[in-house]
């Protein structure tokens, strides 16, 4: 399985950026396909999962209504569409698998990485 992540870059506060996460090896609509990110000097934290027929998501309180994971079956990829980027959103960005079927937003629950991709948001 692997996972390549784009779509990273410089930008302004208010801002807009869509990530995008290319699957090879898993069919992205038949597992949890997650988002996490990791500021300097902190640690890996959630962002968001989708996963099921019904895609349904989940996303951590701190991107609620800024940010949207999605996928496209046909491509086998996942997005995140990020809107209204904060400074406080600056990370490397990675998205992750899980084969069991119960989600969780625990970065040890994820069995597959990409090598993430850098989000700069400054003025």
């Amino acid at each position: 399985v692997q996972l390549q992540a784009s779509g990273g870059g410089l930008v302004q506060p208010g801002a807009s950026l869509r990530l995008a996460c290319a699957v090879s090896g898993r069919t992205v609509s038949s597992y949890i396909m997650a988002w996490f990110r990791q500021a300097p000097g902190k640690e890996r934290e959630f962002v968001a999962h989708i996963r099921g027929s019904a895609m349904i998501t989940n996303y951590a309180d701190s991107v609620k209504g800024r940010f949207s994971i999605s996928r496209d079956n046909a491509k086998n990829t996942v997005y995140l569409q990020m809107n209204s980027l904060k400074p406080e959103d600056t990370a490397v960005y990675y998205c992750a698998t899980r084969s069991r079927i119960i989600s969780t937003t625990s970065p040890s629950g994820y069995d597959y990485w990409g090598q993430g991709t850098l989000v700069t948001v400054s003025s």
